[in-house]
């Protein structure tokens, strides 16, 4: 399923977000991605070094010089922008990609722009559907990197909601100054009581207690 997802970067201007990138594709098991018009020479060694277990995904990454040859292997295209644009796309909501997503016969590519400018209209124009990523009103602006890492959790969240659902207990949650004030009485009494022995194991002893 994971397979039919691939990343687009449009002329990104530094290694290290690469590698960056990279690296979060494969921490949520994403393997496809495309470089268009690198503004560095690529792969280079900071992409590497920011890629760390993820070196693999930069060595298999296609280098392309347009965007149209970048998005021929998919047939719906969704572009990542900071900031809504007045074209005519449709702008769709985290809720109306997890729809999207669901959906099985669809190769789908994540378009994400530069770091400095994000993508140009023209750009936009490739696409299906403009995905904006809510953030504070005061700073939209979203490191290329962190974004691409938001659209890969909330792909992997979507396609395994089964394993990632658990049952919810009605518990009533003491305050943590009520569970340290117990602890602390416990550890008094136990003081009392000679517990700690031998000494040198108090330490451990008390951090299985703070974990309990």
């Amino acid at each position: 399923m994971k397979s039919k997802f691939g990343f687009v970067l449009v002329k990104p201007q530094l290694g290290e977000n690469i590698g960056a990138c990279a690296r979060s594709m494969k921490n949520f098991g994403f393997s496809k991605l495309y470089v268009v018009n690198p503004k560095i020479n690529f792969p280079n060694h900071k992409a590497k070094a920011t890629s760390v277990g993820a070196y693999d995904i930069i060595q298999k990454t296609k280098v392309f010089d347009n965007i149209k040859h970048a998005i021929n292997p998919f047939n719906l295209v969704i572009a990542l922008s900071a900031r809504r644009r007045d074209i005519n796309k449709k702008h769709i909501s985290l809720n109306e990609f997890r729809n999207i997503i669901k959906k099985k016969d669809l190769k789908i590519g994540l378009m994400f722009g530069p770091e400095a400018s994000g993508l140009s209209n023209q750009d936009l124009s490739f696409s299906n559907y403009i995905l904006q990523i809510p953030t504070s009103s005061k700073f939209k602006s979203l490191n290329l990197s962190h974004s691409l890492t938001i659209i890969c959790y909330e792909i992997f969240k979507s396609l395994n909601q089964n394993k990632l659902k658990k049952k919810g207990l009605n518990l009533k949650i003491s305050s943590k100054s009520s569970i340290s004030s117990v602890v602390d009485l416990l550890i008094n009494i136990l003081e009392k009581k000679d517990f700690f022995i031998p000494h040198e194991k108090k330490h451990s002893m008390l951090l299985n207690i703070n974990n309990l």
